[in-house]
């Protein structure tokens, strides 16, 4: 192509050397070029805005992702983010590192299952739930009396329109929150002097009222106190001796309680050690002691072995006695060693050395005699020479097993 074809050629009219170069440097914004550009003829060098109008909008690119892994689900994320030339960590479920994980429920050495939430509401709505002294006994297993069919009654009988609303009586009792009393009364697991209510606007005296919940009596008398005492070998079950041997006294000189007149629930000779209640509730002592309530009485005997097999039979069916025949309710061994047998026999006689006799009349003396239980009260793991208070639940359980 000549010359003149080239610079008459289109591609140098716009082109290199035309007026777009002089566009992109700003001179086409110049009044009287005479080539508009991008501005469409519009002249000026303004743009016109409205020339991609009806075009879809287009965002922009966003950065690339790495391709999701199925075997590695950690390794998905940006290419530029930090730490992205590093290898992805492996997958694990939370608590996949705990001993015992992955094993069978119920299985030795397996991991506790975890509580659900829909019993959250059972474990909060139990009498005296929150409590954290003293032993946690569970419900009322047989109740001390027969309270017959439920019955609903009317507020009107059971309202005391100068007494405090119930369940405000049952929270500063200890029972539960005020809101889940509410819910106590309404599911009818309250009953006010023997009658079921499930009237939230009853409101009862709470000096003379006698309220259970669950069969629990609540103990609404402050003054009254309940204690246990872990007595130690040598000393005398009463609170005074003339002879000046140690007594329960001496050990409730450090007491909080050490003002209070309390009486010892039966007795154990000096020689005997473990469980002792002390009270100033002075119904429940007696009813505690007297036979026709049949407290059980849990005693742990060590005597010297090897023990025959025919012995324990015969103590269950009953020996006879200077005063009677008598029988243990239950018998079984706990632990045999040479030398020494070691038992537990449950029995509701409350007669003087009553277990050291029985043992006698069968031919193996006690060599040692602890008392571990007294109905539903147990020392638990109580150091010997100590004293506690029971707890709320612990007292209800003990009245219940007295039909209190």
């Amino acid at each position: 192509m000549t010359q003149a074809g080239r610079q008459g050629s289109p591609r140098n009219s716009s082109g290199r050397n035309g007026s777009g170069r002089n566009e992109a440097k700003g001179g086409a914004g110049r009044p009287g070029a005479g080539f508009s550009g991008r501005s469409g003829g519009t002249g000026g060098g303004k743009r016109n805005f409205n020339q991609g109008e009806g075009r879809p909008f287009r965002a922009s690119k966003p950065r690339e992702e790495r391709p999701f892994d199925a075997d590695n689900p950690t390794a998905s994320g940006s290419y530029g983010a930090r730490g992205a030339g590093k290898p992805a960590k492996p997958f694990r479920k939370p608590g996949s590192n705990k001993p015992g994980y992955g094993k069978a429920p119920g299985t030795p050495g397996a991991l506790k299952p975890k509580p659900k939430p829909g019993n959250a509401k059972q474990y909060g709505s139990k009498a005296f739930g929150s409590e954290r002294f003293g032993q946690n006994l569970g419900p009322i297993r047989k109740p001390g009396r027969n309270r017959g069919p439920r019955q609903d009654v009317p507020q009107s009988e059971l309202h005391d329109a100068d007494g405090v609303r119930l369940q405000k009586v049952m929270a500063q009792a200890g029972v539960a929150s005020r809101r889940v009393c509410e819910e106590m009364i309404l599911e009818g697991r309250v009953e006010v002097d023997g009658q079921v209510t499930t009237e939230l606007g009853v409101r009862v005296d709470p000096k003379t009222a006698v309220i259970h919940v669950d069969g629990i009596r609540i103990q609404l008398d402050e003054s009254l106190v309940y204690m246990v005492f872990n007595k130690p070998k040598g000393v005398v079950s009463t609170m005074e001796d003339p002879e000046g041997r140690p007594c329960i006294s001496d050990y409730l000189k450090t007491n909080k309680n050490r003002g209070e007149r309390l009486f010892h629930v039966g007795r154990l000779d000096v020689a005997t050690e473990g469980l002792l209640l002390l009270t100033n509730d002075g119904e429940l002592a007696n009813r505690l002691t007297h036979p026709s309530y049949e407290v059980p009485k849990t005693y742990l005997v060590q005597v010297r072995g090897p023990f025959p097999q025919g012995v324990g039979a015969q103590l269950k069916s009953g020996v006879e006695l200077e005063d009677g025949i008598a029988a243990v309710d239950s018998f079984r061994l706990v632990d045999s060693t040479p030398g020494h047998v070691l038992i537990e026999v449950v029995l509701h006689s409350g007669k003087n050395r009553i277990v050291r006799r029985m043992f006698d009349a069968v031919g193996f003396p006690v060599q040692r005699l602890v008392r571990v239980k007294v109905g539903p009260i147990g020392l638990g793991d109580q150091r010997q020479g100590s004293i506690r208070n029971l707890g709320k639940q612990e007292i209800g359980h003990l009245m219940a097993a007295v039909g209190l």
